[in-house]
This record gives structure tokens, C-alpha cells and sequence, in this order.
């Protein structure tokens, strides 16, 4: 942890306001399972997936950004910036985490942290910044992710910017791919959610999944 990033986390002790943290939305994977279809424009009940997600997490960011690779157009109607990889060939979730970091240090240099979500969760809890935050302080580490049912979610997680060169080097230099091995290297806090009435990171792989976040949004609105 940095100088910087521990009288950060003074102020948040002191205060209990996370500081300004910047969404980025994942949406750079290929769908294979949902036939290439981007999981994020599914609708469930009257939303898509990423307007939910949009709806949950601006309150609580200094901005929302898409990582996605191919035509930025498609999610023209969000009216969001959209920053493919800066890594090709599809290489997961650590292309995308590393382009939200860069694209921060480029374009909102004012903000320390990011967030990243799975745009195929449907229901992400709207406390995710903030109690990501406070686990991250409580355990002197500079990252941390979500869990739920005992189960990490590793691309659900809170980066620091200064850590987008490191990042870099391990993906192209080293080749690495695995959120976990990049992670272990500097610890992680893990903020767990409870599952009832359903876990707020059920996420949208298949057709089947589809229908069952449909029948979930439906039997629990306020979700």
C-alpha cells in the first residue's frame, strides 16, 4: 500500500464515505454460451442487464465507463464511454480490468480507484462500492472483491490505478491471465453477501440462466 493510499483510507475511517471510485462495466467477453450475444443488452423484466447495473452504481461512482471490444455503437443508448481492450485476442476479465485502470490514469486522473463488475449479473447489490471499500480498509490491503455463499467473484472487485503498470507487465511480459494468481501477489480483502432472498451475483451464462433471472426479477422486484 501506498503513502497516498493509506491516508486515503484514514479519511475513510474517519469519515465512512468511500472515496471517488469509477464503474467499469465488463463486457468485453464473447457470449460463447449465449451464441455471441452480448449478456449485458438481455432484458430482464422491463431493463437490460446493463441498465440495471447502470442504475445500481451510479449513485455510488464518479463515473461509469463499458469495456467492450467490436462496435461501440450497440450500447450507444447508455450514453457511456466505451474502451476495448488494450490487450487483443480476448485474453478475460484482467484485459478489461487493465484498460478501466488505464483509461482512469488517462481520462479522470483525479480519481485512486476503480470498480469492476460483471455486466451479466442482473442483481448487484447497491451497497457493492461502499462495503468493498470498508473491506479493503479493514484488511490493510489495496484490493478487494465480492463473495457470496463462500464463493469469490474476482472480476466483482475494486483496483487501485497505481497498480495499472504492474498489471500491465504481468500480462504481457509474463503472459498471466488468472485474476487469482495477479491478485495474490498483493492481497486481497473479501466483502461476502448473503444469498437470501438471492444472491446478488447470480450471473447470466446460458439461455436457461436467462430465464431464471427473469423469474427471480419477478418474484423479488426490489432486487
Amino acid at each position: 500500500m501506498t503513502k497516498t493510499e493509506a491516508c486515503v483510507d484514514a479519511a475513510v475511517r474517519a469519515s465512512g464515505d468511500p472515496p471517488p471510485t469509477l464503474g467499469v462495466l465488463l463486457a468485453g467477453g464473447q457470449g460463447r454460451r449465449m451464441g455471441g450475444a452480448d449478456k449485458g443488452l438481455l432484458r430482464i423484466g422491463e431493463e437490460t442487464i446493463l441498465q440495471r447495473i447502470v442504475r445500481r452504481l451510479s449513485p455510488t461512482c464518479a463515473g461509469l465507463i463499458i469495456n467492450a471490444n467490436g462496435e461501440p455503437a450497440r450500447f450507444a443508448s447508455l450514453g457511456l464511454p466505451v474502451v476495448a481492450d488494450s490487450i487483443s485476442g480476448y485474453p478475460g476479465p484482467l484485459a478489461g480490468i487493465l484498460a478501466g485502470l488505464e483509461w482512469a490514469a488517462d481520462h479522470r486522473p483525479d480519481l485512486a480507484w476503480i470498480v469492476t463488475v460483471s455486466t451479466d449479473s442482473p442483481f448487484l447489490p447497491h451497497d457493492l462500492v461502499a462495503r468493498l471499500h470498508a473491506a479493503r480498509v479493514e484488511a490493510g490491503t489495496s484490493l478487494a472483491c465480492a463473495s457470496s455463499a463462500g464463493r469469490t467473484h474476482p472480476p466483482i472487485g475494486l483496483w487501485p490505478v497505481a497498480l495499472r503498470e504492474d498489471l500491465r507487465r504481468a500480462m504481457v511480459e509474463e503472459g498471466e491471465r488468472k485474476i487469482d494468481r495477479w491478485t495474490a501477489r498483493h492481497g486481497i480483502a473479501v466483502a461476502e453477501w448473503p444469498i437470501h432472498p438471492l444472491d446478488p451475483f447470480f450471473n447470466v451464462n446460458t439461455p436457461e440462466d436467462a430465464a431464471l433471472a427473469q423469474s427471480l426479477a419477478a418474484r423479488f422486484p426490489a432486487a
